[in-house]
């Protein structure tokens, strides 16, 4: 039982060491906010009462799904769901935290250069991942808007 304790102790003892090492290097590449956004996502999930769902597939094969819920303009709630790596979730967490209270015209205008400071930069093979968000987040836009067009009597040209 001896042997099975001590064998217990080292390989928790390795599995905090690993656990240090990688959150050291997470530390190195990305910033606080990406991290906190990627351990502590918010907004995770679909929205069944949206007023506007959007889609975006990514070139590195990463989808996310975005819903708004707006009220005179206004967002008044913002989810999403993706497949992607952490960086992406962190993409995803911080805008829709962000649109929360914005006009739709405001966070039309959005860019992915917005987003990546918004979380205190991005490495520049993992900026596309703010692309992935700011795109979704439009398209759930653009789908409330031809919702509501449609609902006033047809789709607007």
């Amino acid at each position: 039982m001896t042997d099975e304790n001590s064998m217990k102790d080292e390989l928790d003892e390795l599995t905090e060491n690993i656990i240090r090492i990688m959150e050291s290097e997470d530390a190195k590449a990305y910033s606080e906010e990406v991290i906190s956004e990627f351990r502590n996502p918010s907004n995770v999930g679909t929205m069944a009462d949206a007023d506007g769902q959007g889609v975006s597939d990514g070139l590195c094969k990463d989808t996310m799904e975005m819903w708004v819920k707006v009220r005179d303009g206004l967002i008044t709630n913002c989810t999403f769901f993706t497949d992607g790596c952490g960086v992406t979730i962190a993409c995803g967490s911080r805008l829709t935290r962000f649109v929360k209270g914005l006009r739709m015209d405001e966070a039309i205008q959005l860019r992915p250069r917005d987003l990546v400071s918004l979380l205190n930069g991005l490495p520049p093979d993992h900026e596309h991942c703010a692309a992935l968000a700011i795109i979704a987040l439009k398209n759930a836009l653009r789908n409330c808007e031809a919702r509501r067009s449609a609902g006033a009597g047809g789709v607007r040209r």
